[in-house]
């Protein structure tokens, strides 16, 4: 069972804040969910359910009508240029009455079916943020079993959203990570360095001292809240869990209103195919969530991610603390969210950060990081970063802001290469972690992640 420590970090010590009633983690326990997720699959394939691991989802389908028909799966065995290789296997088409999306963060069918069916008209853009997280064995006198830490602060100044977790797992391991709000300004900035530095904190190194890391990953999470959720339904389907946004940021959860979604969803489906005449859209889907609790927690928490953004940090705190405590989130008035990759200023404005060189015992590199997150790629296959307009990461955003999706990504994707005075952009796609946060914080939104072909990725063994 969770016990939790809320920390402010300052550049030498730490300051014990009250734990807000959100995070009171009382009867629950610390586990994987990766673990969770192929037990779970473990028990839907027993119930007639057909699983199908290493095929990804990379075309939606439509009827003539203009419904959701379903979806095909990606070729394999393509080479390069896209043509077939000398194993090449075209994708399937699964086509069903209605296609539920579960892509998680930002997913790269969903944000199709954005634009296809207007989902966002009349809703706050989301807001992201990059999550980064390790697992570590330490030494058996340095684990506190159901020991759970939070921590806003430092490294991060106070107008950049972001703190970590760390959370005291069984058998001497510990899962430790560190988020930060890609709303951020300073294209300077390296969530992955922040993430390094941060363990090397006074109150935090002596955890990990001596022990040894194990894993690694990277994902981007949807903080938008309520204020972001898209239209829910369309004529053959709808969305669910993290993939419409429904993350509770104040609880730094959204797993079980991930599963409610499905749940409901999955009801609600049911129940349209039992009428004689099946409805082109499950429109009783939105009301069921609205009159669960997922509804009920997102309204409660609406303006207490965006009021860090609006006053930072401590501004931020104190907002919160008031709508926690004295208001219960009942206040008239909803705030707005901005478009992250708006909100990064041009190199000129902005002070580099200078980043300490890792250690390779508490701090370590991007590429040694990737090694340990088991991403495996085919090589001989199209690359699934795809630029909307080649010239641009030269022309815009390394002559105007430094080259920012080389900070921003936390696997070394992207790179800036220099040679006899010049200057050349690459892409080694085979570190991709599948974060998602070039799609998200690219500056001129050229960079569009598709999925690569199936199975490729980071292979997580107890994140």
């Amino acid at each position: 069972m969770g016990v939790v420590h809320r920390w402010l970090m300052t550049h030498s010590s730490h300051i014990r804040l009250m734990t807000p009633p959100q995070m009171h983690n009382k009867g629950n326990y610390i586990i994987s969910l990766g673990n969770l997720c192929r037990w779970l699959a473990e028990q839907a394939e027993e119930l007639g359910a057909e699983i199908y691991p290493g095929f990804a989802a990379a075309e939606v389908l439509y009827n003539d009508d203009g419904s959701v028909r379903g979806i095909a799966t990606g070729d394999m065995g393509l080479n390069t240029d896209g043509t077939p290789g000398p194993n090449h296997e075209p994708g399937v088409e699964l086509h069903a009455k209605y296609t539920l999306f579960a892509e998680g963060c930002h997913g790269s069918l969903t944000k199709t079916l954005f634009e296809q069916f207007n989902l966002r008209d009349g809703v706050e853009p989301q807001t992201y943020a990059i999550g980064i997280k390790e697992m570590w064995e330490v030494q058996p006198e340095k684990h506190h079993q159901s020991l759970i830490i939070h921590s806003v602060g430092w490294p991060l100044d106070r107008n950049t959203y972001g703190g970590s977790f760390i959370y005291h797992l069984e058998d001497n391991q510990v899962a430790v990570g560190f988020v930060v709000g890609l709303d951020y300004q300073n294209p300077h900035l390296s969530p992955f360095d922040e993430f390094q530095r941060f363990k090397t904190h006074l109150s935090v190194r002596d955890t990990f001292e001596g022990g040894r890391r194990i894993a690694y990953g990277a994902r981007a999470l949807s903080e938008g809240g309520l204020q972001a959720i898209p239209k829910l339904t369309f004529p053959g389907g709808a969305l669910i869990g993290d993939t419409a946004g429904f993350l509770n940021v104040p609880r730094i959860k959204g797993s079980h209103t991930a599963m409610k979604t499905g749940m409901l969803a999955a009801e609600t489906a049911y129940a349209a195919l039992g009428a004689e005449t099946p409805p082109a859209e499950l429109s009783d889907y939105p009301d069921a969530v609205k009159n669960s609790f997922v509804w009920g927690e997102l309204k409660g928490a609406r303006n207490i991610r965006p009021s860090f953004a609006k006053w930072g940090l401590y501004g931020g705190i104190v907002y919160s603390a008031l709508e926690t405590y004295l208001f219960k989130g009942r206040m008239p008035w909803t705030f707005k969210h901005h478009e992250d990759h708006a909100q990064l200023k041009k190199a000129s404005e902005c002070k580099p950060i200078e980043y300490p060189k890792p250690d390779g015992k508490i701090s370590f590199d991007k590429l040694s990081s990737v090694f340990i997150s088991n991403t495996n790629h085919e090589e001989n296959q199209p690359c699934h970063l795809t630029l909307r307009d080649d010239g641009v990461p030269m022309a815009v955003n390394w002559a105007e802001y430094a080259g920012p999706e080389q900070r921003f990504c936390p696997a070394g994707v992207y790179e800036y290469l220099e040679e006899d005075g010049e200057v050349t952009f690459q892409i080694n796609s085979q570190n991709c972690v599948h974060c998602k946060t070039c799609d998200i914080k690219d500056v001129t939104q050229k960079i569009n992640w598709v999925v690569p072909e199936g199975g490729g990725g980071p292979n997580y063994p107890n994140m």
